[in-house]
Protein backbone atom coordinates (compact mmCIF):
# COMPACT_ATOMS: atom_id res chain seq x y z
CA UNK A 1 0.00 0.00 0.00
CA UNK A 2 1.14 3.77 -1.27
CA UNK A 3 1.80 5.52 2.09
CA UNK A 4 1.67 9.27 2.32
CA UNK A 5 3.56 12.33 5.09
CA UNK A 6 2.23 13.24 8.24
CA UNK A 7 3.56 16.81 8.88
CA UNK A 8 2.68 18.27 12.40
CA UNK A 9 3.47 22.02 12.38
CA UNK A 10 4.31 23.64 15.91
CA UNK A 11 3.04 27.15 14.89
CA UNK A 12 3.59 29.91 12.21
CA UNK A 13 2.58 27.59 9.16
CA UNK A 14 2.48 30.78 6.97
CA UNK A 15 5.60 32.54 8.11
CA UNK A 16 8.28 33.04 5.72
CA UNK A 17 10.54 30.14 8.00
CA UNK A 18 7.99 27.48 7.18
CA UNK A 19 7.22 28.18 3.13
CA UNK A 20 10.61 25.59 2.74
CA UNK A 21 8.86 22.91 4.11
CA UNK A 22 5.73 23.69 2.63
CA UNK A 23 7.30 23.72 -0.89
CA UNK A 24 9.56 20.46 0.35
CA UNK A 25 6.76 18.42 1.33
CA UNK A 26 4.11 19.86 -2.23
CA UNK A 27 7.64 18.88 -4.43
CA UNK A 28 6.74 15.06 -3.23
CA UNK A 29 3.57 15.24 -5.09
CA UNK A 30 2.95 14.53 -8.90
CA UNK A 31 -0.64 15.27 -8.64
CA UNK A 32 -1.66 18.84 -6.25
CA UNK A 33 -4.79 19.26 -4.94
CA UNK A 34 -4.30 21.16 -1.77
CA UNK A 35 -7.38 21.97 0.41
CA UNK A 36 -7.52 24.53 3.50
CA UNK A 37 -10.05 22.88 6.12
CA UNK A 38 -11.37 25.62 8.00
CA UNK A 39 -12.86 23.93 10.72
CA UNK A 40 -10.51 24.65 13.68
CA UNK A 41 -10.88 28.39 13.87
CA UNK A 42 -14.61 27.68 12.67
CA UNK A 43 -16.10 29.33 15.96
CA UNK A 44 -14.42 32.76 14.94
CA UNK A 45 -15.97 36.20 13.32
CA UNK A 46 -12.95 36.48 11.08
CA UNK A 47 -13.33 32.49 9.24
CA UNK A 48 -13.33 34.44 5.68
CA UNK A 49 -10.70 36.47 6.35
CA UNK A 50 -8.41 33.98 7.71
CA UNK A 51 -9.15 31.25 4.85
CA UNK A 52 -8.68 34.22 2.31
CA UNK A 53 -4.78 34.83 4.24
CA UNK A 54 -4.29 31.15 3.78
CA UNK A 55 -5.59 30.85 0.02
CA UNK A 56 -3.34 33.91 -0.55
CA UNK A 57 -0.24 32.93 1.10
CA UNK A 58 -0.76 29.31 -1.00
CA UNK A 59 -0.93 30.98 -4.33
CA UNK A 60 1.87 33.97 -3.80
CA UNK A 61 4.39 32.20 -2.02
CA UNK A 62 3.90 28.61 -2.57
CA UNK A 63 2.50 28.89 -6.55
CA UNK A 64 -0.25 26.82 -5.29
CA UNK A 65 -3.94 27.05 -5.10
CA UNK A 66 -5.55 25.83 -2.53
CA UNK A 67 -9.04 25.52 -2.41
CA UNK A 68 -11.26 26.09 0.60
CA UNK A 69 -13.33 23.04 2.46
CA UNK A 70 -16.37 25.23 4.79
CA UNK A 71 -16.88 23.15 7.47
CA UNK A 72 -17.37 25.34 10.56
CA UNK A 73 -20.18 23.50 12.48
CA UNK A 74 -21.58 19.97 12.45
CA UNK A 75 -25.01 21.11 13.85
CA UNK A 76 -25.09 23.33 11.46
CA UNK A 77 -24.90 21.24 8.28
CA UNK A 78 -27.18 18.48 6.11
CA UNK A 79 -26.18 14.90 5.83
CA UNK A 80 -25.21 16.15 1.76
CA UNK A 81 -23.20 18.87 3.34
CA UNK A 82 -20.97 16.11 5.33
CA UNK A 83 -20.96 14.42 2.87
CA UNK A 84 -19.32 16.49 -0.13
CA UNK A 85 -16.74 17.54 2.95
CA UNK A 86 -15.58 13.93 3.25
CA UNK A 87 -15.49 13.10 -0.65
CA UNK A 88 -13.36 16.67 -0.87
CA UNK A 89 -11.08 15.72 1.64
CA UNK A 90 -10.66 12.53 0.55
CA UNK A 91 -10.22 13.59 -3.19
CA UNK A 92 -7.11 16.37 -2.11
CA UNK A 93 -3.55 15.18 -1.87
CA UNK A 94 -2.48 17.99 0.41
CA UNK A 95 -4.72 18.80 3.30
CA UNK A 96 -3.81 21.74 5.33
CA UNK A 97 -5.54 22.84 8.44
CA UNK A 98 -4.32 25.25 11.43
CA UNK A 99 -5.30 27.36 14.30
CA UNK A 100 -7.44 27.88 16.14
CA UNK A 101 -9.53 25.65 19.47
CA UNK A 102 -8.65 21.80 19.57
CA UNK A 103 -12.02 21.19 21.62
CA UNK A 104 -14.15 22.85 18.94
CA UNK A 105 -12.87 20.91 16.12
CA UNK A 106 -12.84 17.61 17.85
CA UNK A 107 -16.61 18.67 18.83
CA UNK A 108 -17.15 18.70 14.24
CA UNK A 109 -14.95 16.10 13.47
CA UNK A 110 -15.00 13.00 15.63
CA UNK A 111 -18.75 12.69 15.14
CA UNK A 112 -18.13 13.39 10.97
CA UNK A 113 -15.53 10.43 11.24
CA UNK A 114 -12.98 12.43 10.20
CA UNK A 115 -10.00 10.41 10.80
CA UNK A 116 -11.29 7.60 8.32
CA UNK A 117 -10.93 10.26 5.50
CA UNK A 118 -7.41 11.08 7.08
CA UNK A 119 -6.44 7.68 7.19
CA UNK A 120 -7.68 7.79 3.16
CA UNK A 121 -5.65 10.41 2.18
CA UNK A 122 -2.04 9.19 3.77
CA UNK A 123 -3.28 5.69 2.50
CA UNK A 124 -2.72 7.32 -1.49
CA UNK A 125 0.26 8.60 -0.63
CA UNK A 126 -1.33 12.35 0.60
CA UNK A 127 0.51 14.76 2.79
CA UNK A 128 -1.35 16.06 5.84
CA UNK A 129 -0.35 19.09 7.26
CA UNK A 130 -1.56 20.05 10.53
CA UNK A 131 -0.08 22.74 12.35
CA UNK A 132 -1.32 24.57 15.93
CA UNK A 133 -4.24 23.26 17.14
CA UNK A 134 -5.23 21.24 14.17
CA UNK A 135 -2.02 19.06 15.01
CA UNK A 136 -3.33 18.93 19.09
CA UNK A 137 -7.08 16.80 17.70
CA UNK A 138 -4.05 14.17 16.25
CA UNK A 139 -3.63 11.98 19.12
CA UNK A 140 -5.04 9.42 21.20
CA UNK A 141 -6.23 12.35 23.51
CA UNK A 142 -6.29 16.14 22.83
CA UNK A 143 -6.06 19.04 26.00
CA UNK A 144 -8.56 21.65 25.57
CA UNK A 145 -6.32 24.59 25.49
CA UNK A 146 -8.76 27.45 25.68
CA UNK A 147 -10.99 25.42 28.57
CA UNK A 148 -8.35 25.44 30.86
CA UNK A 149 -5.42 28.38 30.00
CA UNK A 150 -8.42 31.25 29.37
CA UNK A 151 -11.14 29.81 31.36
CA UNK A 152 -9.34 27.99 34.36
CA UNK A 153 -10.46 24.35 34.32
CA UNK A 154 -8.90 21.67 36.18
CA UNK A 155 -6.35 20.06 33.07
CA UNK A 156 -8.36 17.37 31.67
CA UNK A 157 -8.15 15.42 28.14
CA UNK A 158 -10.85 15.13 25.56
CA UNK A 159 -10.65 12.16 23.37
CA UNK A 160 -8.89 13.08 19.95
CA UNK A 161 -8.75 11.90 16.20
CA UNK A 162 -6.04 9.30 17.22
CA UNK A 163 -4.46 9.49 14.30
CA UNK A 164 -1.06 9.11 15.10
CA UNK A 165 -2.71 5.26 15.36
CA UNK A 166 -2.07 5.04 11.96
CA UNK A 167 1.48 5.59 12.27
CA UNK A 168 1.76 3.56 14.84
CA UNK A 169 2.71 5.72 17.51
CA UNK A 170 0.47 5.70 20.83
CA UNK A 171 0.67 9.54 22.18
CA UNK A 172 -0.46 12.72 22.31
CA UNK A 173 0.18 15.87 20.51
CA UNK A 174 1.27 19.11 21.83
CA UNK A 175 2.68 22.02 19.66
CA UNK A 176 3.63 25.60 20.59
CA UNK A 177 5.84 23.29 22.95
CA UNK A 178 8.63 26.42 23.53
CA UNK A 179 6.30 29.05 23.87
CA UNK A 180 7.47 32.16 25.66
CA UNK A 181 4.77 34.72 25.52
CA UNK A 182 4.03 34.60 29.17
CA UNK A 183 7.77 36.08 29.46
CA UNK A 184 7.91 36.05 33.18
CA UNK A 185 5.54 32.91 33.42
CA UNK A 186 4.86 29.67 32.13
CA UNK A 187 3.23 29.56 28.57
CA UNK A 188 4.94 26.70 27.37
CA UNK A 189 3.86 23.13 26.42
CA UNK A 190 0.94 25.09 24.18
CA UNK A 191 0.09 27.72 27.12
CA UNK A 192 -0.29 24.77 29.65
CA UNK A 193 2.76 25.24 30.91
CA UNK A 194 4.94 22.40 32.41
CA UNK A 195 2.87 21.79 36.01
CA UNK A 196 0.06 21.40 34.13
CA UNK A 197 1.55 19.37 30.91
CA UNK A 198 2.77 16.96 34.18
CA UNK A 199 -0.92 16.52 35.81
CA UNK A 200 -1.87 15.78 32.41
CA UNK A 201 0.52 13.50 31.74
CA UNK A 202 -0.30 11.95 35.10
CA UNK A 203 -3.75 11.26 34.01
CA UNK A 204 -3.11 9.57 30.32
CA UNK A 205 -3.11 5.27 30.66
CA UNK A 206 0.30 3.47 30.59
CA UNK A 207 2.37 3.46 27.59
CA UNK A 208 0.82 6.71 26.23
CA UNK A 209 3.63 9.64 25.29
CA UNK A 210 4.33 12.98 24.44
CA UNK A 211 4.72 14.19 21.50
CA UNK A 212 6.13 17.83 21.76
CA UNK A 213 6.88 20.37 19.06
CA UNK A 214 8.24 23.37 18.93
CA UNK A 215 6.93 26.59 17.75
CA UNK A 216 7.80 27.24 14.32
CA UNK A 217 9.35 24.27 13.51
CA UNK A 218 7.59 20.89 12.51
CA UNK A 219 7.99 16.55 12.35
CA UNK A 220 7.53 15.10 9.28
CA UNK A 221 6.72 11.65 9.23
CA UNK A 222 7.31 9.76 6.00
CA UNK A 223 4.81 6.62 6.09
CA UNK A 224 6.90 5.03 3.35
CA UNK A 225 10.57 5.65 4.68
CA UNK A 226 8.48 4.88 8.93
CA UNK A 227 10.63 7.70 9.95
CA UNK A 228 10.33 11.34 11.65
CA UNK A 229 12.29 13.96 10.41
CA UNK A 230 12.51 17.90 12.01
CA UNK A 231 12.93 20.45 10.42
CA UNK A 232 12.37 24.61 10.67
CA UNK A 233 13.43 26.44 14.00
CA UNK A 234 13.61 24.40 17.12
CA UNK A 235 13.06 20.97 17.54
CA UNK A 236 10.47 17.99 18.55
CA UNK A 237 10.41 15.77 21.95
CA UNK A 238 9.43 12.42 23.05
CA UNK A 239 7.74 12.17 26.61
CA UNK A 240 7.02 9.06 28.88
CA UNK A 241 7.34 7.65 32.28
CA UNK A 242 9.36 10.80 33.15
CA UNK A 243 11.97 10.27 30.91
CA UNK A 244 12.42 12.85 27.93
CA UNK A 245 14.16 12.18 24.56
CA UNK A 246 15.03 15.51 22.39
CA UNK A 247 14.47 15.16 18.46
CA UNK A 248 16.98 17.37 17.61
CA UNK A 249 16.39 20.02 14.71
CA UNK A 250 17.83 18.31 11.25
CA UNK A 251 17.53 14.79 13.16
CA UNK A 252 16.13 11.78 11.53
CA UNK A 253 14.33 8.96 13.75
CA UNK A 254 13.14 5.56 13.15
CA UNK A 255 9.62 5.35 13.93
CA UNK A 256 10.50 1.89 15.78
CA UNK A 257 12.23 3.63 18.30
CA UNK A 258 9.62 5.55 19.46
CA UNK A 259 7.06 2.65 19.24
CA UNK A 260 9.75 0.63 21.03
CA UNK A 261 9.31 2.46 24.38
CA UNK A 262 5.49 1.95 24.23
CA UNK A 263 4.78 -0.71 26.51
CA UNK A 264 0.58 -0.83 24.59
CA UNK A 265 0.23 -0.48 21.53
CA UNK A 266 -3.07 -0.07 19.46
CA UNK A 267 -4.31 -2.23 17.10
CA UNK A 268 -5.33 -0.53 13.85
CA UNK A 269 -8.97 0.70 13.46
CA UNK A 270 -10.71 -1.21 10.61
CA UNK A 271 -11.42 1.63 7.53
CA UNK A 272 -14.67 2.88 6.82
CA UNK A 273 -14.16 4.98 3.75
CA UNK A 274 -15.63 4.51 0.60
CA UNK A 275 -13.58 4.90 -2.78
CA UNK A 276 -14.87 7.81 -5.19
CA UNK A 277 -15.69 6.38 -8.30
CA UNK A 278 -15.57 8.23 -11.77
CA UNK A 279 -19.13 7.70 -12.78
CA UNK A 280 -20.84 9.73 -15.13
CA UNK A 281 -23.70 12.29 -14.17
CA UNK A 282 -26.28 9.93 -15.76
CA UNK A 283 -25.29 6.78 -13.48
CA UNK A 284 -24.35 9.11 -10.77
CA UNK A 285 -28.10 10.33 -11.08
CA UNK A 286 -29.44 7.17 -11.58
CA UNK A 287 -28.11 6.32 -7.93
CA UNK A 288 -29.19 8.34 -6.70
CA UNK A 289 -32.99 8.45 -7.65
CA UNK A 290 -32.98 4.67 -6.33
CA UNK A 291 -31.94 5.39 -2.57
CA UNK A 292 -30.13 3.29 -1.17
CA UNK A 293 -26.57 3.20 0.95
CA UNK A 294 -24.66 4.99 -1.56
CA UNK A 295 -27.52 7.46 -3.17
CA UNK A 296 -26.19 9.92 -1.00
CA UNK A 297 -22.50 9.48 -1.93
CA UNK A 298 -23.60 9.47 -5.89
CA UNK A 299 -25.62 12.94 -4.60
CA UNK A 300 -22.90 14.51 -3.24
CA UNK A 301 -20.83 13.75 -6.33
CA UNK A 302 -23.11 15.39 -9.28
CA UNK A 303 -23.11 18.57 -6.87
CA UNK A 304 -19.23 18.42 -6.89
CA UNK A 305 -19.18 17.59 -10.82
CA UNK A 306 -21.69 20.72 -11.21
CA UNK A 307 -19.36 23.04 -9.38
CA UNK A 308 -16.08 21.58 -10.66
CA UNK A 309 -17.35 20.78 -14.27
CA UNK A 310 -19.16 24.26 -15.01
CA UNK A 311 -17.81 27.12 -17.43
CA UNK A 312 -14.25 27.07 -18.12
CA UNK A 313 -14.28 22.96 -18.49
CA UNK A 314 -16.99 21.15 -19.63
CA UNK A 315 -20.85 21.68 -20.33
CA UNK A 316 -22.65 21.68 -17.10
CA UNK A 317 -25.87 20.84 -18.46
CA UNK A 318 -25.72 17.09 -18.04
CA UNK A 319 -24.32 17.42 -14.46
CA UNK A 320 -26.67 20.56 -13.47
CA UNK A 321 -29.85 18.28 -14.73
CA UNK A 322 -28.85 15.33 -13.10
CA UNK A 323 -28.99 17.43 -10.03
CA UNK A 324 -32.53 18.97 -10.88
CA UNK A 325 -33.96 15.65 -11.93
CA UNK A 326 -33.53 14.21 -8.34
CA UNK A 327 -34.69 17.35 -6.87
CA UNK A 328 -38.16 16.51 -8.83
CA UNK A 329 -38.06 13.06 -7.86
CA UNK A 330 -37.82 14.33 -4.23
CA UNK A 331 -39.76 16.76 -4.49
CA UNK A 332 -42.56 14.22 -6.03
CA UNK A 333 -42.05 11.85 -3.23
CA UNK A 334 -42.89 14.92 -0.60
CA UNK A 335 -38.89 15.30 -0.08
CA UNK A 336 -38.96 18.37 0.56
CA UNK A 337 -36.29 18.87 3.04
CA UNK A 338 -33.90 16.73 0.52
CA UNK A 339 -35.08 19.03 -2.72
CA UNK A 340 -34.27 22.45 -0.85
CA UNK A 341 -30.72 20.87 0.04
CA UNK A 342 -30.20 20.36 -3.74
CA UNK A 343 -31.22 23.21 -4.46
CA UNK A 344 -29.09 25.14 -2.07
CA UNK A 345 -25.95 23.31 -2.88
CA UNK A 346 -26.35 24.11 -6.08
CA UNK A 347 -26.84 27.85 -5.41
CA UNK A 348 -23.39 27.20 -3.47
CA UNK A 349 -21.99 26.04 -6.56
CA UNK A 350 -22.29 28.96 -8.27
CA UNK A 351 -25.72 28.19 -10.27
CA UNK A 352 -29.17 30.03 -10.11
CA UNK A 353 -32.33 28.21 -9.97
CA UNK A 354 -35.45 29.04 -10.90
CA UNK A 355 -38.73 27.48 -10.43
CA UNK A 356 -42.08 28.09 -12.62
CA UNK A 357 -44.78 26.35 -13.91
CA UNK A 358 -43.04 24.39 -16.97
CA UNK A 359 -40.47 23.53 -14.57
CA UNK A 360 -37.23 24.32 -13.23
CA UNK A 361 -34.48 26.03 -15.23
CA UNK A 362 -31.28 27.16 -14.42
CA UNK A 363 -28.06 29.53 -14.95
CA UNK A 364 -24.25 30.13 -14.47
CA UNK A 365 -24.08 33.05 -11.61
CA UNK A 366 -21.97 35.75 -13.61
CA UNK A 367 -18.71 35.82 -10.91
CA UNK A 368 -16.56 38.49 -13.05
Amino acid sequence: MTKGVLALLGSGETAPGMTKIHRSLLARLNDVRAVNLDTAYGFQENVPQMTAKLVDYFATSLHTRLEPIHFTSLEGSTDLDRTIVKQQIRSATYVFAGPGSPSYALAQWLPLGLVDDLEQVLANGGILCFSSAAAETLGVFSAPIYEIYKVGAAPYWLDGLNLMAAVGLNCVVIPHFDNKEGGNYDTGCCYLGERRLALLESQLPEGVATLGVDEHTALIIDLERDTLHVLGKSHGYWRLNGEVRVLENGSTTPLSELRSTNSKRIPPRPRTTQAITADQPHDLAQRAHRGGPDALEALAQLVQLSATGGAGFIDPTPLVDGVLAVRLSARAAGQYELADELRDALVKAGIDVRDGPEGASWSLRDTR
